[in-house]
């Protein structure tokens, strides 16, 4: 019998290991990203949830070196893609892997498209940049990309320029350019915002099949709990650049352990209750810290009816929730659960 206990373990494919982003003006430096530490497994989809500022785009943004520097500079941590800390390739050795084995679908796809290039130019381009291939085999390949994100009559749109698409299928195009190297991960930075229910649906459920044909992971960065609720395995939730809680999708959804996330979850509508049940939504008061003053403790407490002292004090560490799920992870010093049973007992 084969003794295989000394074998080591496979590395995740991404290990983000205390990355913290800065950017400074000649008055001030503003923390926009405060020791930010997790892993993403081959396969797997994590959902990146928080409000405006709270770290979600510019984090993943600073680890491919895609953020303005300066202003911007990276203060601290490494961020290791299959074994390789990004932070410290060279540009060359960075661009081999940007647009290739990591792919990018940015928010905004009409500023992100080149208005003056054709669509079918603009997939082709990574295709002969990373893969190699000739111009008669990347248009033939851009074509199938297009047939493969469900844009109608390619073989002949691909000459079209991006004005000439609707937004939701310029969103199309570029997933079509974010797959085109078939990567091992997938960065969708509010791939949905700006377009309605019915194209987002479409589009989360493109990205699933991509994901189950291409066996990529995945990185969807939203503001949208309801998004994230049908597309991810895993959650994180983050706040003033730090991640407050991570955890299995259902279990974070069924038993927050943060009082940010609770109150996230509570200001979405219930739309299966009955019309004259339905609750008032919650609000959560107060506005985020200004992060040219970091706050020493937990950035949250002076928004959150449950904070301790300590909160104030003293950051908390993000760690095993109590009697929670495995891997399902809070940065508190209370305990939400027992506090919201002493809320509900008469």
């Amino acid at each position: 019998m084969t003794d295989n206990s000394s074998t080591p373990s496979k590395p995740p494919l991404l290990e983000v290991r205390d990355l913290g982003v800065a950017f400074a003006d000649k008055d001030s430096v503003v923390h926009a990203v405060n020791g930010v530490s997790y892993t993403l497994k081959e396969g797997e989809t994590l959902g990146i949830v928080g409000e405006s500022g709270s770290g979600k785009s510019v984090h993943v943004l600073a680890m491919l070196r895609l953020i303005p520097m300066p202003p911007g500079r990276i203060a601290s941590g490494q961020v290791l893609f299959e074994g390789r800390d990004l932070l410290t390739l060279s540009d060359a050795e960075l661009r081999k892997i940007r647009g290739g084995a990591i792919g990018f679908v940015f928010q905004d796809p009409m500023s992100s498209l080149n208005p003056s290039m054709t669509v079918g130019r603009q997939i082709m381009e990574p295709l002969m940049l990373h893969l190699g291939l000739g111009a008669d085999a990347a248009r033939k390949r851009a074509i199938e990309l297009m047939d493969m994100v469900r844009l109608p009559d390619a073989a002949r749109r691909v000459d079209q320029f991006p004005h000439e698409f609707s937004g939701g299928q310029r969103q199309r195009i570029m997933i079509a350019m974010g797959i085109s190297c078939r990567p091992r991960l997938l960065i969708a930075d509010e791939a949905t915002t700006a377009l309605d229910v019915t194209v987002q649906a479409d589009v989360i459920e493109l990205v699933k099949e991509l994901k189950r044909e291409i066996g990529m992971a995945v990185i969807w960065i939203t503001h949208d709990l309801g998004v994230v609720a049908g597309i991810a395995d895993t959650v994180q939730v983050m706040y003033a650049g730090r991640v407050m809680e991570r955890g299995p999708v259902d279990d974070v959804f069924r038993d927050p352990r943060s009082a940010y996330t609770l109150g996230l979850l509570r200001s979405l509508p219930d739309l299966t209750a009955p019309a004259g049940k339905r609750r008032r939504l919650n609000q959560i008061d107060g506005t985020p810290p200004d992060m040219r003053f970091p706050p020493p403790g937990d950035p949250f407490a002076p928004r959150n009816r449950y904070a301790t002292p300590r909160c104030f004090t003293e950051r908390p560490p993000l760690a095993q929730a109590p009697g929670a799920e495995a891997g399902h992870l809070v940065a508190a010093w209370y305990d939400l659960p027992k506090l919201l049973a002493a809320e509900a007992t008469p």
